[in-house]
């Protein structure tokens, strides 16, 4: 990671802190080497320490009912303010302005992944000016002559990549290849994450790009962009590679990019048990496929799964136990709740199966 000289910030979530949408505010209290986070703003939960209120245990971080609000309770200087939540649409809801624009009045640069580009409404381009702060836009797209093609080049080089995919949107795909990360930092293995959403980049990591933002023609290009300068700077012994949404959720199908474009041949599979229909999809009677199903489309696109990580939303001992028995009738590799458990079982896994097969650890 970056050896950042961290800025204090807080997160705005409006009323949204307990719910998926609010998977960049996750991210970032999980943790960041970008950011020193200080407090949460949300109307609704305000008086809890945020961690309660996503994940059920504290994590020392208050929230705060306004910017307002925060001000009145703190005298710490607070550098950024950043958007927490992926609303609707990628558009900023009126009612959030106020508060946004609030925050720019104290001298706090907007930090937002949103695809509504602050930097492009007058409103606020006329407070950036006024009170001399920064409009941050995460997914304002690069210039396509600073763009990369696929070159192939990626065929080059020897380093495992490890696809961090899941069967749908917002399962833990980010929070997995972090914490696979940080469970190879711990058994003395070095590893880099390779970024590809808004999150990531405020988060910390250095290599990396926000797909989303990025014409099609580039992104397998900018894919192997990424890898192949992780790979001359740091020369680790493993890349994960963030995954985004999943092979075959209809409102915006993505994953085949990662086995290809980047070579991944294995892959950690996050699945939500609980979940029958993609997210926001289920009136459109659009169900997630079967697990084995999807193992099986992975193969057939030259992928092999070597983990599967379970989303932990809503599921109980017992679901995971049927879960991990019935999976491993047919799979012997590892089946872990990530957050509870941890991944040390797929670190194994990987040292047996990849790292043993010429990397010397």
């Amino acid at each position: 990671m970056n050896n950042f000289n961290k800025k204090n910030a807080i997160i705005f979530t409006h009323n949204l802190l307990a719910e998926n949408f609010a998977k960049t505010a996750h991210g970032l209290l999980r943790g960041t080497e970008r950011f020193n986070i200080v407090a949460v703003v949300d109307l609704i939960h305000h008086g809890n320490d945020a961690g309660i209120i996503f994940q059920n245990t504290p994590i020392g971080i208050p929230v705060y009912k306004s910017i307002n609000d925060f001000l009145q309770h703190n005298d710490i200087a607070i550098d950024y303010c950043i958007v927490g939540v992926a609303f609707p649409g990628g558009q900023l809801p009126i009612d959030c302005r106020e508060q946004l624009l609030s925050a720019m009045k104290n001298n706090m640069s907007i930090i937002s992944g949103l695809h509504q580009l602050l930097s492009d409404d007058d409103e606020f381009l006329s407070f950036s000016k006024k009170y001399n702060v920064k409009l941050i836009d995460i997914r304002k797209p690069r210039p396509t002559s600073e763009l990369n093609f696929w070159s192939g080049k990626i065929f080059e080089i020897n380093t495992p990549i490890i696809a961090v995919l899941g069967t749908d949107c917002a399962v833990g795909k980010r929070t997995m290849a972090r914490l696979l990360r940080d469970e190879c930092t711990s058994q003395g293995i070095s590893s880099e994450l390779i970024y590809t959403g808004q999150t990531g980049w405020m988060q910390g990591y250095p290599f990396g790009f926000i797909l989303d933002a990025t014409p099609n023609d580039f992104v397998s290009g900018e894919i192997e962009r990424s890898i192949l300068e992780c790979v001359a700077s740091k020369n680790p012994d493993i890349i994960f590679l963030e995954g985004q949404s999943s092979l075959r959720n209809p409102s915006g199908p993505c994953g085949s990019e990662f086995i290809l474009s980047a070579n991944a041949k294995n892959i950690v599979l996050v699945h939500p048990i609980k979940r029958k229909y993609f997210v926001d999809l289920e009136e459109h009677g659009c169900k997630i496929p079967n697990i084995i199903d999807e193992i099986n489309l992975i193969s057939m696109y030259g992928g092999s799964v070597i983990g599967i990580g379970v989303n932990e939303e809503d599921v109980f001992d017992n679901d995971f136990k049927l879960f991990k028995r019935e999976l491993s009738k047919n799979y012997n590799f590892p089946i872990v709740k990530p957050l509870t458990e941890g991944v040390e079982e797929i670190i194994n896994n990987i040292k047996i199966q990849i790292l043993s097969n010429g990397n010397d650890i």
